[in-house]
């Protein structure tokens, strides 16, 4: 069987999730973070 992973990372989160050859949900997995800004602007 043949999978397809997808990553979205974004400004203040990771997400990735896997879906089978038939668009089925595998697994999903969301990992949120702080958005680091040593200086303003």
């Amino acid at each position: 069987m043949k999978y397809i992973l997808s990553l979205d990372i974004g400004t203040t989160s990771t997400r990735a999730i896997i879906i089978d050859e038939h668009g089925a949900l595998i697994s999903s997995s969301t990992k949120d973070y702080e958005l680091y800004t040593p200086k303003p602007g």
